[in-house]
């Protein structure tokens, strides 16, 4: 049994594409974001999609001149890509998603109705249903700051190793993410969290609180 319920955090977890996938730890899902997208590509029904060189583009998606989609890509009905925006590294985007101008989002799950306003970077997390990033905040994948770059995740009250250098964070649904907030690698965040503006969490910080 994984420590991680990724149904605890996202209701709709189960019911979706990634169901093969849910009795996995968040960081084995992120680890292998290329590949899971790639089996999506090549197993779902994808007559309303638009694909191009692993980008598949629901036909209702909008996706303006100068944003860069780069494959293994699905990105579902009704999306909103700004001019700027960058999504690459192996995604999964749900319905109704918004990536506004310079948003970046590498190796990452997001589902319906989550929004990167603007200027924020997501790398390798899985997004809840209706999760909001307002400009400026930022989901780090990278422990460059200690030798031991591996990444620790807060279960109760231990860390626990993940054995993964990268991981962002698994974010449920309904969270909000203040604008210019920092969230350091390895955050499990539950349903409805919010993150205040200009701040920093960080779950290796004493208590797993905002430092």
């Amino acid at each position: 049994m994984p420590t991680v319920a990724l149904s605890a955090y996202i209701a709709s977890f189960e019911r979706s594409p990634l169901a093969p996938w849910a009795a996995s730890e968040p960081w084995d899902v992120t680890i292998q974001s290329e590949q899971i997208v790639r089996r999506l590509l090549a197993t779902s029904d994808l007559s309303a999609f638009v694909v191009t060189a692993e980008v598949a583009a629901h036909r209702t998606a909008v996706v303006e001149p100068g944003a860069v989609l780069k494959g293994p890509l699905i990105l579902g009905p009704d999306c909103f890509i700004a001019a700027g925006a960058y999504l690459r590294g192996g995604c999964w985007v749900a319905e109704r998603c918004t990536f506004g101008p310079g948003a970046e989002l590498k190796s990452s799950f997001v589902f319906a109705g989550t929004k990167l306003a603007h200027f924020n970077f997501v790398g390798d997390s899985i997004l809840g249903a209706d999760v909001n990033l307002e400009a400026g905040s930022i989901i780090c994948n990278h422990r460059n700051e200690r030798a031991d770059q591996e990444i620790l995740v807060r279960i109760g009250d231990a860390l626990r190793g993940t054995g993964c250098r990268k991981f962002g964070a698994l974010v449920g649904d309904r969270s909000r993410v203040g604008a210019n907030a920092v969230i350091a690698p390895g955050a499990l965040l539950a349903a409805g969290t919010v993150i205040p503006r200009a701040s920093l969490r960080d779950e290796e910080a004493p208590g797993g609180r905002a430092a």
